[in-house]
């Protein structure tokens, strides 16, 4: 086995999305194939509902696929193809858009006003960016989650792993997508293939990821009664952290525990042309979106007449 080396690690920014949410962005809009097959994941938390309540009204996609995961409060949604509903804490929405898609999501606060969910974009192949759109609404409920002996718990979203599988299928870049909680102190290795590319989003707690020669962590001079002295730091919440190459992650948890989401996928190389919501191969494909977004004609499956009748 080999331990993947972590490439770097960087703190989630503070950006304003939708209609004025405030949300910390992980990474996105830079060099797609550091990330391939995924594209952009969002952190939108808060307690204020000043901050989230106006929402994301309606917007378009295509050629992307995107998860959402709450954790607490909720999110009303509603699509061209007259799908409505709510994700309610703990439950995942996986959206194809595929040929073209128009929705909004509008988050609510839970009784004490708390609200809490990730966001996170994944690229289609060039073979599927017209395929027709679909939703995959999971339940908390049917969501496997696993305990071992150590007390580290894995919700398994999507993927395989540790013999259970997601309910998420059918996804072109096969991807895994995991929430993990390792107690106060414990260390873990979890698998994770040598073609995935992966990462992890820390956002309870704080820990250590090893590679093979040493813990992972920014070794820098620091005042310890009156001496310079090196030291290690941790990594903690709203930290993004990139791995290398290798089959296993390894972590070992602080003393108030970790909990991240570990995410991976087989990159799909191809290139990218990307504006906002809309990611396809070419610029000419872009264009065509675009302009078709502008006539009316962007909605190859149901109707922008239900976004009307609202």
């Amino acid at each position: 086995m080999s331990i993947r080396p972590v490439k770097r690690v960087a703190q989630s920014q503070p950006t304003i999305e939708g209609a004025g949410v405030k949300l910390r962005r992980a990474f996105g809009f830079g060099d797609p194939s550091e990330f391939d097959p995924f594209l952009m994941m969002d952190d939108f938390r808060g307690d204020n509902p000043a901050d989230y309540m106006a929402g994301f009204p309606w917007h378009p996609h295509r050629g992307i696929e995107t998860i959402t995961y709450v954790l607490a409060g909720a999110v009303e949604h509603g699509d061209s193809l007259g799908n409505r509903g709510k994700l309610g804490a703990g439950d995942v929405q996986w959206m194809t858009a595929g040929s073209g898609i128009l929705h909004q999501e509008m988050p609510q606060g839970d009784a004490k006003g708390r609200m809490h969910g990730f966001q996170l974009w994944a690229n289609l192949p060039s073979a599927l960016k017209m395929t027709k759109p679909r939703y995959q609404d999971i339940p908390a409920r049917e969501i496997p989650e696993i305990v071992d002996d150590d007390g580290v718990t894995v919700r398994v979203i999507c993927g395989d792993f540790w013999g259970r599988k997601g309910p998420v299928d059918g996804i072109a870049a096969e991807p895994r997508y995991l929430d993990v909680w390792v107690p106060p102190g414990k260390r873990k290795s979890l698998p994770v293939e040598t073609y995935r590319q992966a990462f992890a989003y820390i956002f309870e707690g704080s820990g250590v990821f090893s590679d093979a020669s040493q813990p992972f962590g920014v070794l820098h001079e620091k005042q310890v009664d009156g001496e310079e002295v090196l030291v290690r730091e941790k990594v903690g919440n709203r930290s993004l952290v990139v791995f290398g190459g290798g089959d296993e992650v390894t972590v070992q948890a602080g003393e108030e525990g970790i909990r991240f989401l570990l995410v991976s996928g087989r990159p799909i190389k191809e290139p990218v042309a990307w504006y906002g919501p809309i990611v396809m191969n070419t610029q000419a494909e872009l264009r065509q979106a675009i302009s078709e977004l502008n006539s009316g004609t962007f909605i190859k499956e149901g109707s922008a007449d239900v976004l009307r009748a609202r």
